[in-house]
């Protein structure tokens, strides 16, 4: 008799917590102008595509979000067109924007059409009031409950892990698709932030215009891209490496390869890397002394897709003098560090941009 009753207690119970859990379906959001990464409560990482949106401009139907649409890019006909609705970091096409987000929202919930999650979500510090609200109205479009904005560059420090509740100095470089943020952050505080329009797609289209320069060769963005990972370097390798690459001749307009070494690329990203060179020193004038010398035990801390160029840290490093590290997982910081968010109201309301 009594196994009944705590049948019906476990049961009663698990009901109680299968309603908890429709309530405790918070989101965290890196919308960044290459990837949206979504962090689920008691998930983890739940969606990590490109921000590309694939639309029919016939009827103006969605074609593909994601994954699927970058397939898409450079190779669609006519009628689609592969739309990037970020740009540096920032809402440039408002309307897809918010389609995009609703997608990635309904498949981190598996599709539940009913779900209004609480949404935290990291924007680079030097947004303007309008792309904040721009921001915000989007999440609530795609049927959020309550919007929370942070810096990427804190989320990134607090997902790489740094102790940035303490006194002491930390700093952050996270170099990602439209923007590199650069903060020195203290007792969960910023002291100093900047955020500046050189990031990966500028080094995609630097490289691009370089071959285009150099070989007369037209490539398209994915290729440059994968220029990029495979052989960019911000400071010479111990070993060459050299690449094949297809793309059309200018000239003569016909198809053509050529094989190219890293010492080109170096060349075509030696711009981009001196603009975030340039943000980085001009970071470390600007830090209060006491945290100068916290920084210069600790070092600097690079995240973002930006920090996995080749010798990037070593580059910071001959140029500083200061101990460089790569955050574990530099991809996922902003979304590691707004999901941490999640579990941590108080520290949120400390951070949250108003």
């Amino acid at each position: 008799m009594p196994q009944n009753g705590y049948q019906g207690r476990t049961s009663r119970s698990r009901s109680m917590r299968s309603l908890f859990s429709l309530f405790s379906n918070d989101l965290a959001i890196d919308l960044g102008t290459a990837n949206t990464l979504v962090y689920a409560s008691g998930k983890g990482i739940v969606v990590n595509e490109p921000s590309i949106i694939a639309v029919n401009k016939i009827t103006n139907e969605v074609e593909a979000v994601g994954k699927e649409a970058k397939e898409m890019v450079g190779r669609t006909p006519g009628n689609i067109v592969a739309i990037r609705p970020m740009k540096d970091g920032v809402i440039a096409d408002f309307r897809h924007t918010e389609k995009m987000l609703n997608y990635f929202i309904q498949k981190a919930h598996n599709r539940k059409m009913l779900v209004h999650p609480r949404i935290i979500i990291g924007v680079p510090s030097e947004i303007t009031q309008v792309e904040k609200r721009a921001v915000e109205d989007s999440a609530y479009r795609a049927k959020a409950s309550e919007v929370y904005l942070v810096e990427q560059a804190m989320v990134a420090a607090i997902g790489a892990g740094l102790p940035i509740t303490e006194p002491g100095g930390n700093m952050v470089v996270d170099i990602g698709g439209g923007t590199t943020d650069i903060a020195v952050i203290s007792l969960a505080g910023i002291v100093y932030s900047r955020s500046v329009r050189m990031a990966g797609n500028q080094m995609d289209e630097a490289v691009a215009n370089f071959l285009k320069r150099k070989y007369n060769l037209l490539i398209g963005e994915r290729t440059a891209e994968q220029i990029k990972m495979e052989i960019g370097s911000a400071f010479p390798l111990d070993k060459p490496l050299t690449m094949e690459i297809k793309g059309r001749n200018l000239i003569e307009g016909v198809p053509k390869t050529i094989t190219i070494d890293d010492s080109e690329i170096r060349e075509a990203l030696g711009e981009s890397i001196a603009t975030i060179m340039n943000a980085i020193r001009v970071a470390l004038e600007r830090t209060p002394p006491e945290l100068s010398a916290d920084i210069s035990d600790r070092g600097i801390v690079l995240t973002g897709g930006g920090a996995l160029i080749k010798n990037l840290d070593r580059r910071i490093r001959e140029e500083t003098g200061l101990p460089v590290s790569i955050a574990d997982d530099p991809l996922a910081s902003v979304v590691l560090g707004t999901g941490r968010m999640l579990a941590d109201f108080g520290l949120l309301r400390k951070i949250a941009i108003d």
